[in-house]
């Protein structure tokens, strides 16, 4: 490893916080997600259990985003993990879940439901998440 190897700082950090609105439907936006109602997300995002942002230091952008919605003590679900496209394979997405998991962990009393909707293969298995069929099956819809 060369000198400049070693003495290069990481240029993301990961804060407890949750984005803005207007950062949170950019962020989803960006990587491909559906959107959301600006009506829905100001209403919504206060209401998370617990969130982390990805944070571009040297720009002080919010770059990647998860958050946890639940009830806090049966049900937590992940939700809204984003990483905008031009940061992606930095590992962002493992250090946002290592945090939202890290808070489960710390905080989920025994036998908490933990759950979530993976659109990425691979990913989210090595946090020990399963598929749940045949047991049961996702299922969603939306309103109008």
């Amino acid at each position: 490893m060369s000198d400049s190897d070693e003495t290069r700082a990481d240029p993301y950090a990961i804060r407890e916080e949750l984005p803005d609105p207007e950062t949170f439907a950019c962020l989803r936006e960006a990587a491909g997600m559906t959107p959301r109602s600006m009506a829905g997300i100001e209403r919504g995002l206060p209401n998370s259990v617990y969130g982390v942002v990805a944070v571009h230091e040297p720009t002080d952008e919010v770059v990647g985003m998860g958050r946890i919605v639940g009830d806090g003590g049966t049900v937590y679900h992940i939700s809204d993990m984003a990483v905008h496209p031009d940061h992606q394979r930095q590992g962002l997405g493992t250090r946002i879940m290592e945090h939202l998991e890290a808070y489960i962990e710390q905080t989920a009393p025994p036998n908490a439901y933990v759950n979530l909707l993976a659109d990425v293969d691979g990913f989210y298995e090595r946090f020990g998440y399963e598929e749940s069929r045949p047991a049961s099956k996702g299922m969603y819809r939306r309103t109008e």
